[in-house]
């Protein structure tokens, strides 16, 4: 496997894309302050499930596809940049809310790692059209593996930031065996956190009964796409050590690590976001030149 890793930074060409057969510098407004006008919230309606909220640009293969973390949204600052890159490009793009997330319907306390990964392949199956690029960003990142996996044929290529595969299994077993009792016996896992308002994640035990059903770190990953994984050396939530198992387990011979030396956890800050940019435009390069 040929996984690279930079500990600061992301060596690359100028910001070169062939646009129309011809090659231009591509300034994406997202980085100059000036906001494309986004696309409209659209639901779609499953049998006997909530709906689903989603953004989309129509647009050329491959498309790509952005998965949020636990508890976040589809309309945070790497999705609305990602929808932006696309826009200029002209390649498709989705971004959508998990069931009891954000816009869409359902109850947040209620959602499994299963049944967000149902949102996702429901997503793949109805509302993408053609391969796509999955960008996964923590809990996002699990899920994006666990798509790829279901769905083969349709996953080109995989981004994960702050890939938290397996990390709420893992971290709750790791504490002593009192304090899981404690948190059993109140039927949910407060985690201490700088990423959100409340300052705390609530995990519910049913929840984590039913990811241990998920877990990918334990034997070879049978995904064989390219795959890139961008973590933060400083991020507090998921360590990032967990790239590199993902890195390790994968079947893919395309496999890079980035690791950002002041990177933490939600990898939003510009430069952040512009080597998030970069690393999928090196991939539609890479795709594109392939077909």
């Amino acid at each position: 496997m040929a996984a690279a890793v930079a500990l600061t930074h992301c060596r690359r060409r100028g910001f070169q894309v062939l646009c129309n057969g011809a090659v231009r510098l591509l300034s994406p407004k997202c980085f100059q302050g000036v906001r494309q006008k986004s696309s409209t919230v659209q639901y779609i309606s499953r049998p006997d499930l909530p709906k689903l909220a989603f953004r989309r640009v129509k647009g050329k293969s491959p498309g790509v596809m952005f998965l949020p973390g636990f508890g976040s949204n589809m309309n945070g600052p790497k999705a609305e940049a990602l929808e932006e890159f696309c826009r200029s490009l002209g390649h498709s793009y989705v971004r959508f809310d998990y069931s009891g997330h954000g816009e869409s319907e359902g109850v947040f306390s209620e959602g499994t790692i299963g049944s967000w990964k149902k949102d996702v392949l429901f997503m793949l199956d109805e509302v993408a059209e053609g391969p796509q690029i999955l960008v996964g960003s923590s809990m996002g990142g699990w899920l994006m593996l666990l798509a790829a996996i279901a769905r083969p044929e349709k996953t080109k290529a995989l981004v994960g930031i702050s890939t938290a595969a397996d990390h709420l299994v893992t971290a709750f077993q790791s504490l002593p065996l009192e304090t899981r009792k404690e948190f059993e016996d109140k039927g949910a896992w407060t985690i201490p956190t700088k990423s959100n308002e409340e300052g705390v994640y609530t995990v519910s035990m049913d929840l984590l009964k039913e990811a241990a059903n998920h877990c990918l770190l334990q034997s070879p990953i049978p995904i064989t796409c390219p795959v890139r994984l961008i973590h933060g050396l400083k991020d507090e939530d998921v360590p990032w050590h967990i790239s590199l198992q993902v890195a390790e387990r994968v079947l893919s011979n395309d496999v890079d690590v980035i690791l950002r030396r002041h990177g933490q956890h939600h990898m939003a800050d510009k430069d952040d976001i512009k080597l998030m940019v970069y690393t999928i435009d090196d991939l539609i390069d890479k795709l594109t030149t392939l077909a």
